[in-house]
């Protein structure tokens, strides 16, 4: 019945929820001390959407499952061994963090919650959670569960707790002094209010806290450093999984030196979100034969879209079925590179088959029908679970239109997840 109401609701709720006076004047606050102007950053508003999202809990629940089952799953012995057989060299190395903010992406239809994939870092779990405060109710009351509400007003002790613990996974019971947020260039990043936020947290919270470009640091005497100012923590928000840039090379070996602690780190993306892994995890013979409990089988096969690596062997195969596929490169990142089957050309296929991606079941995405600018229209929708070592710290959508996430679309962006 939750399914048939939330249905309903996606499909004829047109109520705008999001109050953005309350989002601005809760920005505006976040960012006073900061000196930082949001009228310099244009973009900020095409973060939101003005719809929630319904999503039945029970939904949410099975989410919540998946990750627990997934994070059992990369435990095993023999997983982790074959995963770490196609991840580059450094992988091997083991300090200790689990990662912080993995992102579980899941598409809902009747089937149940289809995880698309897996995200060591995932961005948006900062503006989400400014986002979820400022909604007016709707049509529905039941938006914010007890749970809901909880998770969010625990969120900042939360995350807090979550960087302390990598920290104390590989630094025992001491706290970093000074944590570096590092993405290339910053400054000119989409995502820069969301390293602000961060960055506000951690400085309430007492850790001085530097927003970097890579080439900011330097590894001398043991030590990684901005200006004379030893880092002894680093939030990688890089997209070079392996640190096998050259201007990444300082903290590439203050990493494998132990000289700082760095999260996510490549041996985390290698176990939880390079792309291949989906052909184990979509594999119920092979999770058996490592031991997997034959209930946390059955819940992955229902919920892993069947995954297999792209080779030029199954050529013929694969553009038969390529209808039924979705094409994503192992090695990427967003929405970079990926294809839907149905929309392949001859020539893009022919690079695809070049190696380097994998085909996954096409899972549809859910849909979402609101009110853009007095038009009725329809996007697409898909929920993300922010997670850290298996438990789910929020639970937010992105709207969309078009074959991947982005936020670009009229009436897109960031939506909050109302529970049903």
């Amino acid at each position: 019945m939750n399914s048939a109401l939330t249905d309903q609701l996606n499909q004829q709720c047109y109520c705008i929820t999001l109050d953005r006076k309350v989002l601005d004047e809760s920005l505006r606050n976040q960012f006073v001390d900061t000196g930082n102007d949001l009228s310099a950053i244009p973009e900020l508003q095409h973060f939101f959407s003005n719809t929630p999202i319904f999503v039945p809990r029970t939904d949410i629940e099975s989410m919540e499952r998946i990750v627990q089952t997934i994070e059992s799953v990369v435990k095993l012995s023999s997983y982790q061994e074959q995963v770490l057989s196609w991840a580059a060299e450094i992988a091997h190395f083991n300090p200790g963090p689990v990662g912080v903010f993995m992102g579980y992406d899941f598409h809902l239809g009747p089937d149940g919650p289809q995880l698309i994939e897996i995200n060591t870092n995932a961005g948006g779990a900062f503006l989400n959670t400014l986002l979820a405060r400022a909604q007016h109710k709707c049509c529905d009351p039941s938006q914010q569960t007890a749970e809901s509400k909880q998770a969010l007003d625990g969120f900042e002790d939360a995350v807090f707790a979550m960087f302390e613990q990598e920290w104390q996974r590989q630094r025992a019971n001491s706290m970093p002094r000074r944590l570096a947020i590092v993405d290339d260039s910053p400054q000119t990043q989409f995502m820069l209010p969301e390293f602000q936020l961060a960055q506000q947290l951690l400085q309430a919270r007492g850790i001085d806290t530097l927003i970097l470009d890579p080439s900011e640091l330097e590894y001398v005497d043991g030590a990684l450093t901005t200006q004379g100012k030893p880092i002894d923590m680093v939030y990688n928000r890089l997209v070079d999984f392996a640190l096998d840039a050259p201007t990444h090379e300082a903290l590439r070996r203050a990493y494998l030196d132990g000289a700082v602690v760095v999260t996510p780190n490549p041996r985390v993306h290698a176990l939880m979100a390079n792309k291949r892994n989906l052909t184990l995890l979509s594999d119920p013979e092979t999770l058996r034969d490592w031991g997997l409990s034959e209930d946390e089988v059955k819940h992955l096969e229902c919920a892993v879209p069947k995954t297999r690596l792209v080779s030029a062997d199954d050529s013929t195969e694969l553009w038969s079925a390529r209808n039924e596929l979705f094409f994503k490169p192992v090695a990427g990142h967003g929405s970079k590179g990926v294809y839907r089957g149905s929309k392949l050309t001859r020539r893009v296929f022919e690079n695809i088959l070049k190696g380097g991606y994998i085909a996954q079941k096409f899972a549809p995405a859910g849909e979402r029908t609101m009110r853009v600018d007095g038009i009725v229209t329809t996007r697409k929708v898909d929920i993300r679970l922010y997670t850290y070592a298996g438990n789910c710290l929020l639970a937010a959508a992105r709207v969309y239109q078009g074959q991947a996430t982005n936020f670009h679309t009229p009436g897109g962006g960031f939506a909050p997840v109302f529970q049903v």
